[in-house]
């Protein structure tokens, strides 16, 4: 049977500031809505703890409970997991709350003629739908357009836009609390020339997401994956949480219909065998409920005057040739992958 928010939750007035609902559609311990008084009390110590340290950032409810499920619980594994996670943030293109206010990605277009990553509408749950194609992406070319740094700014960015004002905008609109996206990624095209560049990318780029942004995966799709994909997959999910397991799914060319069962068919581009064709273009469109005006608000960092306006992440480090003066091209690879799992 279903249960209804859990009443022993009470949002801290210090903190919670919430204009979309707070009660989280499934009804799993550790949910919000749906806590046990042990996991209610983890929540109070592990803020309490990072208080103690002198931590005053994002200490609302519902980020205290992502860290923690993130750690199954353990409050001082959660309170290490937040602590590397804010020196992060302070650190990482100087400083997250400052690049995702004056970040500029005006080489997008060019760079997504490679390598296409983008928000576009909803799945049947209401959650924001996430696509990457991987087939052209060629990061020697990339880089004559942006550097590696450029493109990590803007993945960055992206999930700072998901967490606001692209979940609390569907959250409205579902009526419930929504903190996970539904995510496809096309293999089409990787063959075995660009096989271990995107391969090591993926591991790579992912590790930004399962760090810094926990409890942000819904659904992943694999699709078009090449032969003994499923293969190698069969062995990596051994090593895996059996939780985030059930939320992968791997499939080949015959696609479609699973993938039609999650999301609706005026959702899903007409590339992937749904019927939505924007205006434009999908992937350049950011088409969802974030841009409805009945369901959309303001982001959080949007209202925070605190961060000059003047100042402009706009071209830094790109290039030469490409907008900019040469910048140092780093090793890491790009790329959104798949947000964190549980």
């Amino acid at each position: 049977m279903a249960q209804k928010q859990n009443p022993a939750i009470e949002l801290d007035p210090k903190y919670d500031d919430y204009e979309f609902p707070t009660t989280s559609p499934e009804v799993k311990p550790g949910h919000p809505g749906h806590t046990t008084k042990e996991q209610d009390a983890a929540v109070h110590q592990l803020r309490m703890l990072l208080e103690q340290d002198g931590h005053k950032d994002s200490l609302d409810t519902l980020t205290m409970l992502r860290f923690l499920r993130a750690r199954k619980f353990d409050v001082q594994l959660s309170k290490k997991m937040y602590e590397e996670s804010e020196k992060w943030r302070k650190e990482f293109g100087g400083g997250v709350d400052h690049l995702v206010r004056t970040f500029e990605y005006k080489e997008k277009p060019q760079v997504f003629n490679y390598y296409p990553q983008y928000y576009h509408k909803t799945d049947k749950e209401g959650r924001p739908v996430y696509i990457e194609s991987l087939g052209k992406v060629d990061l020697e070319a990339m880089r004559k357009i942006t550097t590696d740094e450029r493109m990590l700014e803007n993945l960055v960015v992206e999930y700072e836009k998901l967490a606001d004002p692209r979940l609390p905008a569907c959250s409205r609109k579902a009526g419930a609390l929504l903190e996970t996206c539904c995510t496809i990624m096309d293999f089409k095209g990787v063959g075995i020339s660009r096989a271990n560049q995107v391969y090591g990318y993926v591991q790579r780029a992912s590790a930004i997401s399962q760090n810094y942004y926990p409890e942000r995966l819904g659904k992943l799709y694999l699709i078009n994956t090449p032969w003994g994909f499923s293969g190698v997959f069969a062995i990596v999910k051994r090593f895996l949480d059996p939780v985030t397991v059930s939320k992968i799914h791997v499939l080949g060319s015959g696609y479609k219909s699973e993938l039609l069962s999650q999301v609706p068919k005026e959702n899903l581009p007409k590339e992937f065998g749904g019927e939505c064709s924007c205006k434009g273009g999908c992937q350049m469109s950011d088409e969802g409920p974030w841009q409805d005006p009945q369901w959309k608000k303001p982001a959080k960092w949007e209202q925070n005057d605190n961060i000059p306006a003047t100042e402009s992440h706009t071209g830094e480090g790109m290039p030469a040739g490409a907008g900019g003066n040469a910048g140092q091209t780093y090793q890491q690879p790009i790329g959104h992958t798949a947000p964190a799992h549980e």
